[in-house]
Formats: structure tokens, C-alpha cells, sequence
């Protein structure tokens, strides 16, 4: 040592090692005996615990996820399809106001009346504005499905007026009116209301469960 000072340094520097370890050990006798009264509490409280019986029965198999139905959605889609044709008539159908309005026999004539001044909530609607014919009535034939399984009754199908065709005439309008009077579950529809969609929607009411 070149003098006191440096000496003096050092009994420090030892003394403060010598503190830090024994702060080390006391956190290490705390952290110990919290360990033990957790344990004396946890086998005061098992004391009346009694061991299950080991058994050789196995363990059961979680049951197998069962396959999606793929072939029977697809068949449903093209019975839909072909139930749903373009050669029916449906000028008899139809009620001779403006909206062309359809209800299926056996409902009342209040039923259209109160679906044209929105008596149900749309639940749901489809916008087949752009799409070919076959893309339209399987896209409405599938909308159809999902509401009813979802025990929707009044949706919204939008079919354009027809203003950026060729002849600027409402093509799928037609077609869409064919296809809904052949579906069983359909009670009733009617030309949506201004706005809603006016003379390029129809409001359509389904059965109830």
C-alpha cells in the first residue's frame, strides 16, 4: 500500500462485500421460511385428503371431429338450382299493383301490406348487382339457406333496375321474382320501399320456425 488512503479504501470495499453477503443469506432465511409456512399450510389442509384408488381403466379417446358434410351441401346447391327455374309463369302469381307484389296462397293480404311498411326488420340482405344469370340464382339459392337456418324472416334482396345492362333493362329483376315463387319458404314479397331500394330491390318474407 502506497498510503493510508489506499488502505483505508480497501477496509471499505471489504466491508461492503461483507455487508452485501449477509443481506444476501438474510433474504435467503426469509425467502426459506415463507417456503416452509406455505408448506405447513398446505399439509394442514390435505390432512383429511384421501388418495384415489389407481385404476387400470384407460383414459377414453377424445371423439373424432366429425367430417364436414362437403357432398351433401353440394347436393343441396344443385337441387336448389333446379328448383328454381326460369320457365314458370308467374304473371298470374303476381298482384296486378305497382309493386308487383306476390304472397302465397293461403296468407293474408295484410301480410304484404305490412312487409311494404316495414313491419319486420331486415335481417339480411344479398346484392346480386354484376352477377351472370347461373352465379345470381345459386348466390340467392344459397342466401336463402343460410337465413333460413338462421331463423332469419325478412331479407332484403337487391336486383338492380337494370340501368347499366345493354338494353338498360332490369334482367335479374324477373328472373329473381320466378326463382322466389318456386321456394316453399317463401310467404310473401314485395317492391321495397324508396329507401330501401325502390324498383331495384324486393323485400321478401320467409316462413317462420
Amino acid at each position: 500500500m502506497k498510503n493510508f488512503a489506499d488502505l483505508a479504501r480497501l477496509r471499505d470495499a471489504l466491508k461492503a462485500e461483507e455487508q452485501a453477503r449477509a443481506l444476501a443469506r438474510e433474504r435467503e432465511r426469509v425467502e426459506q421460511a415463507r417456503r416452509a409456512r406455505e408448506a405447513a399450510v398446505f399439509q394442514q389442509a390435505m390432512v383429511d385428503a384421501v388418495p384415489l384408488p389407481r385404476t387400470d381403466r384407460a383414459s377414453p379417446a377424445r371423439p373424432a371431429t366429425p367430417p364436414q358434410p362437403r357432398q351433401r351441401e353440394l347436393d343441396e346447391q344443385q337441387a336448389l338450382a333446379q328448383s328454381m327455374s326460369d320457365e314458370i309463369d308467374i304473371e298470374r302469381l303476381l298482384d296486378t299493383d305497382e309493386a308487383l307484389s306476390y304472397r302465397r296462397e293461403g296468407v293474408g293480404s295484410d301480410v304484404v301490406t305490412r312487409l311494404r311498411r316495414g313491419h319486420w326488420t331486415v335481417q339480411g340482405q344479398i346484392d346480386l348487382h354484376g352477377m351472370r344469370v347461373e352465379e345470381a340464382r345459386e348466390a340467392l339459392g344459397q342466401f336463402l339457406v343460410d337465413a333460413i337456418k338462421r331463423h332469419r324472416r325478412c331479407l332484403r334482396v337487391i336486383h338492380g333496375k337494370g340501368l347499366g345492362s345493354i338494353a338498360r333493362e332490369p334482367v335479374l329483376k324477373g328472373k329473381v321474382l320466378r326463382w322466389l315463387v318456386q321456394r316453399d319458404d317463401v310467404l310473401a314479397f314485395c317492391q321495397a320501399r324508396p329507401n330501401d331500394g325502390g324498383a331495384g330491390a324486393l323485400l321478401v318474407l320467409l316462413r317462420g320456425a
